[in-house]
């Protein structure tokens, strides 16, 4: 089956630095996604990935841009200890309200004191990325995955 609008896709994706020495993710565990258009994935891997099938391989390199985006300071923000939530450490993630308004998450940095460092940006913001990647299945998605616009089972969402 060639992937195309409303395919449920399975890939196996090493993410690295544009040189290929630090790895982010090796690929290991595979993940899926529902084509078309849905921005489950980054639309220059899904331009690629389009009219392909099971088996196809590729290597991409994205921009910062074209991945995570660029870093973005005003995300870069702290609170007070004594309202930091029991539990979370360094490298964690809490949700709160973000100065647009929405809710987002935010990665705990550092704890300083009587203050905690926050940063809302994705740890890959700003970072150019080598992505290589190999198509393991592709098929139909279901009128549900299609309504809820990603893929579920065992590689993809669970509710």
């Amino acid at each position: 089956m060639k992937i195309e609008k409303n395919t449920a896709v399975t890939l196996r994706l090493k993410v690295t630095d544009p040189k290929g020495v630090f790895v982010y993710d090796d690929g290991k565990t595979p993940m899926s996604y529902l084509h078309g258009g849905y921005e489950n994935i980054f639309e220059k891997l899904e331009a690629v990935l389009e009219g392909q099938e099971a088996g196809f391989a590729a290597t991409v390199d994205l921009s910062a841009e074209e991945a995570f985006g660029e870093r973005d300071e005003s995300l870069v923000t702290t609170m007070p200890k004594s309202e930091f939530p029991p539990g979370v450490k360094v490298g964690g993630q809490l949700q709160r309200m973000g100065a647009d308004g929405e809710m987002r998450y935010f990665f705990v940095t550092k704890i300083k004191g009587p203050t905690v460092m926050l940063d809302g940006n994705h740890p890959l913001a700003g970072k150019p990325l080598r992505i290589s990647m190999k198509v393991v299945e592709v098929r139909a998605a279901t009128a549900e995955e299609i309504e809820h616009q990603h893929v579920h089972g065992e590689h993809g969402h669970h509710h």
